[in-house]
């Protein structure tokens, strides 16, 4: 059992170490029609109900990408008949590469792209332009939220601009809906959403027109399961908590030895708690 444990380990130590740039050639040459039609029509007689959005070649020879409208990426045959639901990976030179998650990248990067900036909470360092920018999903009642929130005036030291996205967990309708829409439709929006983080009471006001559903429709399209997620403009997608350090180094952000130093002391006091 234990080798069992210890082999999983390992697998999951290699896919994660997995680098999303690793240059990974995926043929570009079109569909032929035939194929198309195979397997749109094979997939139309099983399943009537599931609609196709797109059908291009991948990286294995024979073998098909679909993206299905609304859902998952599969991997099917020729003519339609089978199909595989899961990821495909690369073994390159310096490691495994999620072929899928990289395709996902490039969607969600479209879709964050597709935000304006006055619907987004900002929190950006005083020395402009930023070193780099992160969207966060986020949710005010979430304690990994509130504990991101606090990290807010660090990664604002170390050049990194925060651009909060609303994801109430409960849902639209929610009190946790009614509360983050109360930041947004708020004259002084990071005042609000500050005041929230740190589990203070704010006056409900909740304005017709304020973005929250549509962000929270749009993280469920980008792949957000929790809060926070962390979405880079490349369309990286981190789930849940990172301090100011490590996300620097995520974004490749040089941090000043001094100020890094300062930051990994105050990371292991936290640690230590």
């Amino acid at each position: 059992m234990k080798q069992i444990l210890r082999g999983t380990a390992i697998l999951l130590c290699l896919l994660c170490s997995a680098l999303a740039t690793a240059a990974i050639e995926v043929p570009s040459a079109q569909v032929p029609t035939s194929v198309d039609r195979a397997i749109r029509s094979s997939f139309k007689l099983s399943r009537p109900d599931i609609e196709l959005e797109s059908i291009t070649a991948s990286a294995v020879e024979g073998i098909f990408e679909v993206k299905v409208q609304g859902g998952p990426v599969l991997y099917t045959s020729a003519d339609g008949q089978h199909f595989i639901l899961g990821d495909m990976y690369a073994a390159a030179a310096n490691g495994f590469v999620n072929l899928a998650e990289r395709a996902r990248e490039g969607d969600r990067a479209q879709l964050m792209a597709s935000v304006d900036l006055e619907d987004m909470i900002i929190f950006s360092p005083q020395q402009l332009p930023a070193k780099a920018t992160v969207m966060v999903f986020t949710d005010v009642d979430c304690f990994y939220c509130q504990k991101l929130h606090k990290e807010i005036p660090d990664l604002n030291r170390i050049g990194i601009e925060v651009r909060y996205l609303a994801y109430p967990r409960a849902g639209v309708g929610s009190d946790s809906y009614k509360k983050i829409a109360s930041a947004w439709c708020s004259l002084d929006r990071q005042a609000t959403l500050t005041r929230l983080k740190n589990r203070q009471s704010v006056a409900t006001n909740v304005c017709p027109d304020n973005p929250v559903a549509s962000q929270f429709d749009l993280g469920q399209k980008v792949g957000v399961s929790g809060t926070p997620a962390l979405v880079t403009p490349e369309g990286r997608l981190f789930p849940g908590y990172m301090p100011a350090l490590r996300m620097a180094s995520v974004l490749g952000v040089e941090v000043d030895p001094i100020i890094a130093a300062q930051l990994q002391q105050k990371e292991d006091a936290q640690t230590k708690k």
